[in-house]
């Protein structure tokens, strides 16, 4: 079915004449009675009766009519939900973060995007970098925030800070007392790391390596809250990030523990579908981190 011509024919029922169809549509008459004929011979029916002034409309024309008034109501329902999009009047961001991003950096800024855009829904995945990339490639989250890199071709990685992470002890632990800690005496002490697949652990681990040292972790745990905890208690150290202690290190929980020779940053990364484009809600979003 020809949508121009259904158009033509809407104004013309609606308006209940050739003229008044062809003066709404800025054409003239006989393009307009053309142009009907037409629709009717594809259609195999007559859709008006012609009458000494104006049209009526024929059974067959009166069914096509509440068609084409839903059609074409459907059709600006359209255009306006993608105005909406791009006013920032509706929309849905998925995000999906490593922990350390998820749990202390994203927040204030989601805070910030709601305040100035509350008719957007946006949700947040705490996952380990390898999940994020899973999920960015299944479509199941728009943009991802990761500390490491698993290096897929179809993904495009960006980098949006710099995190520095430290070694973590209870205060009163006795590695303070040797601060600066040598190298060599962190195999001393039982090491807490996340699972294989954070990306804290991997470049703890790549750091390490670099240095000769190959530590098994003596507890593996699930969350930067969870390693925390267990520092906390005195029973041995940790490698996080220097955002995820801020509290404890002002509440004197934890402390930070020097180590001679071995200065661990990263990169941040925000990582997307290579070659994707983003929605007006995920540009506004980016924004706050400085780039779309």
């Amino acid at each position: 079915m020809n949508l121009n011509h259904l158009a033509i024919f809407q104004a013309v029922a609606l308006r209940g004449s050739i003229s008044a169809g062809a003066a709404q549509l800025h054409i003239s008459q006989s393009a307009v009675s053309k142009q009907l004929a037409e629709f009717e011979r594809a259609l195999k029916v007559n859709l008006f009766d012609r009458l000494p002034r104006g049209v009526r409309l024929t059974e067959a024309g009166k069914l096509l009519l509440g068609y084409a008034n839903r059609l074409f109501a459907l059709e600006a329902e359209a255009e306006q939900a993608l105005g909406d999009l791009r006013q920032l009047t509706r929309g849905r961001i998925a995000i999906g973060a490593s922990r350390t991003i998820g749990a202390y950096l994203l927040p204030p800024l989601l805070a910030e995007f709601r305040r100035r855009h509350p008719a957007v829904e946006l949700s947040l995945q705490v996952e380990n970098t390898r999940a994020i990339e899973t999920k960015l490639l299944a479509g199941e989250i728009d943009i991802g925030f990761a500390e490491g890199v698993e290096g897929s071709e179809l993904l495009e990685y960006r980098v949006f800070a710099q995190d520095e992470l430290v070694l973590i002890a209870a205060p009163k632990h006795p590695a303070c007392r040797r601060a600066p800690l040598p190298l060599s005496a962190l195999s001393e002490f039982p090491l807490f790391m996340h699972e294989v697949g954070s990306g804290t652990r991997a470049i703890t681990e790549k750091a390490l390596a670099g240095k000769r040292l190959a530590i098994r972790p003596a507890m593996t745990l699930a969350s930067s809250e969870a390693i925390k905890q267990t520092v906390a208690t005195g029973l041995g150290l940790a490698f996080l990030s220097a955002v995820a202690v801020q509290t404890e290190l002002r509440a004197h929980t934890l402390t930070v523990v020097p180590v001679k020779n071995l200065k661990i940053e990263r990169p941040l990364y925000r990582v997307s579908l290579r070659n994707s484009s983003p929605s007006a809600s995920l540009k506004a979003f980016l924004g706050l981190l400085g780039g779309a």
